[in-house]
């Protein structure tokens, strides 16, 4: 995993803070479906992906999370990507959240490694329960296969 010690220290805190006692805190619960464009220097193919995660507030500013998603290239000799990871952001406006995020994710093809992505995003409300979402990650896969780019966007429910 030479991607460890950047993905760790994120998983690791928004673990922490999720399992950690605090009942002043409040959080929510999410399920988002997203649709969007992964490209690297030899291709370009749409995907899809469902995550389902808990962020927790630190305030009434800022929160940090963790997630669990599926995702699919949606080309031929692609395989279902699986990861985990976690994500830390602010309300910088009403009904508006800005993250960043890393994760670790399994290999999408036979010969490829399992990757790490680095993402940033907007979520804004749409009512209470229902929100959009636009996302850009950078997918860092090593073993000489070229790193990807992923832009999405996306809907998603809170529960």
């Amino acid at each position: 995993m030479r991607y460890l010690p950047i993905l760790l220290p994120v998983v690791l805190a928004s673990a922490a803070v999720i399992a950690a006692p605090a009942p002043a805190l409040a959080g929510e619960t999410y399920i988002e479906g997203t649709g969007g464009v992964i490209w690297n220097r030899e291709e370009t193919n749409p995907v899809a992906a469902v995550t389902v995660g808990h962020d927790i507030d630190l305030g009434e500013r800022f929160f940090v999370g963790a997630e669990g998603f599926a995702e699919k290239v949606l080309a031929d000799d692609t395989r279902m990507v699986w990861g985990v990871g976690g994500r830390a952001g602010a309300r910088v406006l009403p009904g508006g959240k800005f993250y960043a995020a890393a994760n670790w994710q399994s290999k999408d093809c036979r010969e490829c490694s399992d990757a790490v992505g680095l993402s940033t995003g907007w979520e804004q409300d749409l009512n209470e329960k229902i929100y959009a979402k636009l996302e850009y990650k950078h997918v860092l896969i090593g073993d000489g296969e070229p790193d990807s780019d992923i832009v999405a966007v996306g809907l998603g429910y809170k529960f």
